[in-house]
């Protein structure tokens, strides 16, 4: 009974205090962001703000992942299902590429993410990290981070906690007038990120907290978040928990966090109402009415809940991550470039059949009627282009960096992309060339031309090399495909060739290295509209009358990347299961726009064209 009465408090209040508080969002004016927003604060098993019952609806979407002049139309969407919060990460990687260097601008801006929300009247629950996992790069950990392997992430190494707490007090700058303790939107801050499935050190926790503490960010409600089993891990005594769980594990989840930490609010931190794609694994596709069911039921007990995700985005560039949980079963498993998650908004921001089932659900339990959801506009079709010029990667290296064994990338002052390493071999010699433990995928040329590979996502550390007599050139092309972001092995976020490679049990000395960021096309040179075999990189021209979001069909292609008007979308991969590439309407120019696709296999007709939904291929399966 008493559950019974308390969501029904809830629904009343969130349609009396809630209606009050967006009526002009909602009304078509806009939210001053430093207004004054309720201060929501624990009240035995729920929220309250001004002193009465609150339950807080939210759904989760990463700003970063999402073109910033799409901001909008995201925020409005979360209105329209009915949510009254939105969560975000901001990745650490992104705002920080260099240590020291900051950069807030553009979709970095986090506080302009925030106003945004907030014109909108939606509370922000803002994670900070450090780390934040999420599938991105190596959790969100910059690259320089693991340039000295002593250095241990998530512990109390001081180097690691100096370098978070710059990286703190500079989000701290950006945000602390629009916390919800000076009368901002941000209602709550949180403290790590899923601790206890990592350590169980509670001092690092506190060392954690502290942080947040010394950076300002204190100024609202702090919590911690964990699976439900791993709750004595990863919480701290003085700091709000919740739980993230999969759908059909509610009750469960609740029944273990009430044991734990009885008498305080109850709210899912993640509920995932979707999934994440690997390569080489089929498109995630989950049960839309059980989560409609199960929402139903924690917003029917009273229960706070935030759905990971609203809308999943785009991992552009090379900022996917990977998994790697470290039993002898598991191994590495890269994520895709798209995050689509079978999310209640598709990449594209598309509402998906979980949007109807869900705003129902949450309409039915507030007793309010969201705003309509915006006019969705259509994806453009863009003609085949053929991608006429051609040059070899061989004919657009650096000038190489001296190395008498081949070092990670992190040593050489790079986070992403490619990294060669040569040298020199005499043969006549047959037998194997041992890599180690390669981060992330190799590919081995003699003299320019392919003799092997070796992937971390299938446990290969060699290849056998066939030489014939004389001295030839070694090259080994590394990929990082996508630093780990979950697991064990996140404390070895190195990339490239980690050790001595042995031809024959022989170490091999002597190395040419060049690192390969490639961060963008411009200083490409050799252009031929000849064929160009081996890795290269293919460019051509897409005529846009009018700018509108599409996908890049890649099915010509085997595996790399994709510059469009300059701007890396991300990796595309015969693997599948995704064969296309978002590529938003706000980041595209009426006219010209210049398509560059880099490929490490050979390619008989390069070209490209756009369409109006993802390609999804099932992998393995005849093409």
């Amino acid at each position: 009974m008493g559950r019974v009465l308390q969501g029904l408090g809830a629904r009343l209040v969130f349609g009396l205090l809630g209606l009050a508080l967006i009526a002009s969002a909602w009304s078509g004016s806009a939210f001053a962001a430093e207004q004054a927003w309720p201060r929501l604060t624990p009240q035995g098993d729920h929220f309250a703000r001004d002193g009465q019952p609150y339950q807080v609806i939210s759904g989760a979407l990463h700003f970063q992942r999402i073109a910033r002049a799409d901001w909008d139309d995201r925020l409005r969407k979360a209105r329209a299902l009915g949510l009254n919060t939105v969560e975000t990460y901001v990745f650490w990687n992104a705002v920080e590429p260099q240590p020291g260097q900051f950069d807030f601008t553009g979709n970095n801006d986090v506080a302009a993410f925030v106003r945004a929300a907030a014109a909108q009247g939606l509370s922000v629950i803002l994670r900070v990290g450090p780390y934040a996992c999420a599938e991105w790069e190596a959790g969100g950990y910059p690259g320089w981070l693991f340039a000295d392997p002593a250095v241990k992430v998530r512990s109390r190494d001081p180097r690691y906690l100096a370098a978070a707490q710059r990286y703190l007090d500079a989000v701290g700058a950006q945000v602390k007038p629009l916390l919800n303790g000076h009368g901002g939107p941000i209602i709550a801050v949180q403290v790590e990120n899923e601790y206890g499935s990592y350590d169980n050190d509670h001092a690092y926790m506190q060392a954690a907290r502290a942080a947040l503490v010394h950076a300002g960010l204190d100024a609202t409600l702090l919590f911690t978040a964990d699976g439900a089993d791993m709750l004595a891990n990863g919480t701290l005594p003085d700091t709000l928990a919740v739980v993230n769980f999969a759908p059909g594990e509610a009750r469960s989840a609740f029944d273990k966090l009430a044991k734990f930490r009885p008498g305080q609010p109850r709210m899912a931190g993640e509920y995932w109402a979707g999934w994440f794609d690997h390569w080489g694994e089929p498109h995630a596709h989950t049960d839309a009415q059980q989560q409609a069911d199960e929402l139903a039921w924690m917003l029917g007990q009273g229960i706070s809940v935030n759905l990971y995700m609203f809308t999943g985005g785009t991992s552009f560039g090379f900022m996917n991550g990977a998994n790697f949980q470290g039993n002898p079963s598991d191994h590495y498993a890269p994520d895709t470039t798209g995050y689509d998650y079978d999310a209640v908004l598709d990449e594209a921001g598309r509402p998906t059949a979980k949007f109807a089932l869900f705003r129902d659900v949450i309409a039915k339990a507030t007793g309010v009627t969201p705003p309509a959801l915006p006019k969705q506009a259509l994806l453009q079709v863009i003609a085949p282009v053929t991608l006429a010029e051609s040059t070899s990667l061989w004919d657009n290296l650096p000038t190489p960096i001296a190395s008498d064994d081949p070092l990670p990338m992190e040593h050489y002052g790079q986070a992403t992309g490619y990294i060669l390493y040569r040298t020199q071999v005499q043969g006549p010699f047959r037998g194997d060339l041992y890599l180690g433990d390669v981060h992330d995928a190799a590919r081995v040329y003699l003299d320019q031309r392919l003799a092997g590979s070796a992937e971390r996502r299938l446990k290969q550390v060699s290849v056998v090399l066939d030489v014939s007599a004389g001295t030839h050139t070694l090259d080994v092309l590394v990929e990082n495909s996508g630093r780990v972001n979950y697991g064990p092995h996140l404390a070895d976020g190195r990339a490239g060739l980690l050790g001595t490679v042995l031809l024959d049990q022989t170490p091999l000395k002597g190395w040419q290295v060049y690192p390969l960021p490639m961060t963008t096309p411009d200083t490409l040179r050799g252009w031929t509209r000849g064929p160009v075999a081996g890795p290269a990189f293919h460019r051509g021209t897409l005529r846009i009358d009018t700018p509108a979001d599409t996908y890049l069909d890649l099915r010509a292609f085997g595996r790399g990347f994709v510059w469009a008007d300059r701007i890396n979308l991300g990796r595309h991969w015969d693997l599948g299961p995704a064969r296309a590439l978002y590529w938003p309407g706000a980041w595209q120019r009426r006219g010209d726009n210049r398509v560059v696709v880099f490929d490490l296999d050979d390619v008989a007709s390069p070209r490209v064209q756009g369409v109006r939904d993802p390609i999804w291929i099932t992998p393995g399966a005849a093409p």
